[in-house]
């Protein structure tokens, strides 16, 4: 029996490329987006469209290898996010996650894994992202939460990626140079840990959250470092 992979935000960016890794691995692919395209055209913002998703993998496939809970939330600061957008943004980031990891947890096959998609931004922040932010850094903390509670029945980690360009667009300069990698990042390289995370290999690890990044932010950059400086 082939096994399952089940992935929202799955039609664009790192969604589609962990989508097509997994396919080409062998796994059935069932993908959860607001595109047209997607196997669930549906907001995972909306617990209806979550019980339909859960409900169609069910029908289909009947159990679930892998899941990876990518959609992301919205980005808004303080000066311009109301209470509706904050709210908004922790539904889709960490409700959303933990609601069809409870509905799909029947499915769940032995050896099954949960990757959650976080941001390097649970560590760090640029000014006005408090709504993605908070809701980042609220999946690396739900993360290895689930990991106790689901101790037996599947593993559960989380991915921070760091500057993921979507088009695979090659930087020069301080762009690259501020990542001790020398290179921006692109989609497969989140793919190809999130596969880690959810095979055999990585058997022994679960509550982790694994930051795929290139290495900045652990680069401290001062005027004049790495091509970097200080324009008034």
């Amino acid at each position: 029996m082939k096994k399952v992979a089940v992935i929202t935000g799955g039609c664009h960016g790192i969604g589609l490329a962990t989508a097509q890794l997994f396919g080409r691995e062998g796994y059935d692919t069932a993908v959860m987006d607001l595109s047209s395209g997607a196997d669930c055209v549906g907001d995972v913002g909306n617990k209806a469209d979550l019980e339909a998703f859960a409900a169609f993998v069910a029908e289909k496939y009947g159990r679930v290898d892998c899941l990876v809970n990518n959609a992301p939330p919205p980005m808004r600061g303080i000066d311009d996010c109301s209470f509706e957008d904050f709210e908004r943004a922790l539904t889709v980031g960490v409700t959303a996650p933990f609601y069809l990891t409870k509905l799909l947890l029947p499915l769940f096959a032995p050896g099954a894994s949960v990757v959650n998609i976080s941001s390097s931004r649970d560590r760090m922040s640029q000014p006005q992202t408090e709504s993605y932010t908070a809701a980042k850094g609220g999946i690396s903390a739900l993360t290895h939460a689930l990991a106790v509670s689901l101790a037996g029945r599947a593993r559960v980690n989380s991915v921070s990626p760091g500057w993921i360009d979507t088009q695979y667009r090659r930087y020069d300069g301080p762009d690259a140079l501020q990542q001790p990698a020398g290179r921006v990042g692109d989609p497969m390289d989140i793919a190809q840990a999130i596969f880690f995370l959810a095979s055999d290999k990585a058997g022994f690890i679960t509550g982790e959250n694994l930051c795929v990044d290139g290495g900045m932010t652990r680069l401290m950059i001062y005027h004049g470092d790495n091509g970097w400086t200080l324009k008034e």
